[in-house]
């Protein structure tokens, strides 16, 4: 019988696959870590003996050598050379003694860390430990999206190879950021802390993805602060019609058109030739059907955006709250850049299995049936793990994780459902006697016919709006015909909603990073939260603003605080991923680039002091 020694990414996932693999018939041993145990058992249908265990997410750490690691050891210049040294933490002793003695008896290894970068990159740490005890052991991976035992025995008995490709990636990714990382850092606290002892006296950390999320910030707030109102004009037009006695009067209102006129003389000439004959006449009626598209399966960028917009949760929070149910077994994996399922999806048992609730599951046994309909196809698809959705029901949940897991579950079975459907009519009206667009006006009516999945995705509103009964050809005189004054509205301050957004269109981090860099700039005081009503709004700080302008003053090709050199980086990533480029081609590109960029900032920091000094 093959000994196959399994390894998970964390003790709750070891445990649940020892769960499901095992039928629950499986011994424990204790390891040398408080943490984390190993399960032993036979596993019949690949005719193998299973020892289960984990490690705790990473297994090792990136540190300069001695010579270099201390912050006054060197020029941090040089850091962007000095020799790396690989260790394994203390705290993670245990557990590289676990595996090294498990793997010693073990024919197959077989990977079960979670299905991305990262995952594969803690895999192949995983294999490097392993290797020392056991130089010929076969390496497998297992591969799975969710803690559902379909999944998870398909995964051990069809494993496929770790990619080491993906693994080179986040590797590349790791150094470079420690080198870019520790010299900006020391650059910018060294030099901030001898100019201003008094006001700088922590760390003034820098990070290639924290540094173009900053420049988010501040470029909406310096857009915020410069922003004069402008004057502009309209005509408004609107009609009243009396209705029964008990219901009182009905208005219908006009939209002009030609929009808004920011020339006072141009708008009134336009107007009082609609007063001079201000009969108005219906020159086009169109009804027609008319629907609101249920929404796409979900990914995690849109849960960060669209969780923190309508749960008002912060980003990670969200994203720490839908690992824990995915390593519960409730969700699937929640890293996912995905929104499109595949066509072979089994859909009606994961609907099955929401029907007991007594909120939604009257709409998901109508989904067992005509309601049902494929969802729509976004144009995402990482060839990895499908869009989130929930794989068990999950009645007991309070507080936030009911929320979250709320949100995940209407917004599947929304996308299940049917379109909405309307019936909308066009009133399309002329005043002033001629028919030219600048004296054209418009109403819109609305009837809701059948409301499908906006029943169960409370989220979104589509409301009926009555209009009167016209034909082409009809008159009316208006109640009220006037020309207004409007003044522009300033932008909005970011939410942390609108930053996820600019990140994920930029290519600042990737959908499982973003939401940890946001926390990064808040934690060092570069942002501050500002609670407007339910809304939070992001807010630079003094020090956040200085640096960013003075990086921008500098007058780079690509500034530290814009996202083109992260975005190359995430750029070279994918190509590291794909076999078009190496690791080591391109950490030297990368270095090289940045190199520069650290030449041009150290011989023109007095640009930073002044911004900071103002």
């Amino acid at each position: 019988m093959v000994r196959v020694l399994c390894v998970a990414e964390k003790p709750s996932i070891s445990k649940a696959i020892t769960g499901i693999l095992s039928g629950g018939q499986f011994t424990t041993r204790n390891t040398g870590s408080n943490f984390i145990k190993n399960y032993d058992f036979d596993y019949p249908r690949t005719n193998a003996r299973f020892t289960v265990t984990c490690v705790a997410g990473h297994l090792t750490e990136r540190r300069f050598d001695d010579a270099h690691n201390k912050w006054h050891s060197c020029d941090p210049f040089a850091l962007f050379e000095a020799p790396i040294v690989t260790t394994i933490p203390n705290d993670k002793k245990a557990i590289e003694t676990n595996l090294r003695s498990e793997a010693r008896n073990a024919q197959t290894l077989m990977i079960w860390t979670d299905c991305d970068r990262e995952g594969e990159h803690i895999g192949m740490e995983i294999v490097q430990v392993c290797r020392r005890s056991n130089p010929q052991i076969v390496v497998k991976r297992a591969r799975f999206s969710a803690i559902i035992a379909a999944q998870i025995h398909n995964a051990a008995q069809n494993p496929v190879e770790l990619d080491r490709a993906q693994a080179d990636a986040v590797e590349a990714r790791t150094i470079l950021d420690l080198r870019l990382g520790a010299a900006f850092s020391r650059l910018q606290t060294f030099n901030l802390q001898a100019r201003f002892p008094q006001q700088i006296q922590e760390l003034v950390s820098y990070g290639p993805c924290q540094f173009p999320t900053l420049g988010f910030v501040v470029a909406r707030y310096e857009q915020v602060q410069a922003f004069v109102p402008e004057p502009f004009w309209y005509i408004y037009m609107s009609l009243t019609r009396p209705l029964s006695s008990d219901e009182g009067d009905e208005v219908v209102e006009f939209t002009w058109k030609r929009g808004n006129i920011f020339e006072h003389g141009v708008a009134f000439v336009i107007y009082e030739g609609v007063m001079r004959d201000p009969l108005a006449r219906v020159t086009k009626v169109t009804r027609k059907e008319t629907k609101k598209w249920c929404p796409l399966p979900l990914t995690t960028v849109e849960l960060q955006k669209s969780g923190n917009r309508l749960l008002r949760l912060a980003p990670k929070k969200i994203l720490d709250i839908a690992e824990k149910l995915y390593q519960e077994g409730f969700l699937s994996y929640p890293r996912t850049e995905t929104d499109q399922f595949d066509p072979q999806f089994d859909f009606q048992s994961l609907i099955a299995k929401q029907t007991a609730d007594p909120a939604w599951g009257a709409f998901a046994t109508r989904l067992q049936g005509d309601g049902f309909q494929a969802p729509r196809k976004g144009k995402n698809n990482d060839n990895a793990h499908p869009p989130i959705h929930p794989t068990a029901y999950a009645g007991q949940l309070v507080g936030d994780e009911k929320r979250v897991y709320e949100f995940i579950t209407r917004r599947f079975l929304a996308c299940c459902s049917k379109d909405a459907e309307g019936w909308m009519t066009i009133i399309d009206v002329v005043a002033g006697g001629e028919d030219l667009n600048s004296q054209c006006f418009v109403s819109l009516g609305l009837v809701v016919l059948e409301r499908n999945y906006l029943e169960v995705y409370t989220y979104d509103k589509w409301t009926g709006k009555t209009v009167p009964e016209f034909e082409e050809g009809d008159e009316f005189m208006p109640t009220v015909c006037e020309l207004k004054e409007g003044r522009t509205t300033s932008p909005s301050l970011l939410t942390e909603a609108d930053l996820v957004g600019l990140m994920d269109k930029n290519g600042i981090g990737t959908d499982a990073t973003i939401a940890q860099h946001i926390q990064t700039i808040i934690d060092r005081k570069y942002v501050m939260a500002r609670n407007e009503g339910a809304t939070k709004y992001l807010v630079p700080s003094t020090l956040g603003i200085g640096l960013v302008e003075g990086y921008n003053k500098i007058g780079f090709e690509r500034s530290l605080s814009k996202p083109q050199l992260r975005r190359e980086t995430e750029r070279m990533m994918v190509q590291v991923c794909q076999g078009q480029r190496t690791k080591g081609e391109m950490l030297a590109e990368s270095i090289e680039k940045y190199q520069d960029v650290y030449v041009r900032a150290r011989g023109q920091f007095n640009q930073i002091y002044e911004v900071c000094s103002s």
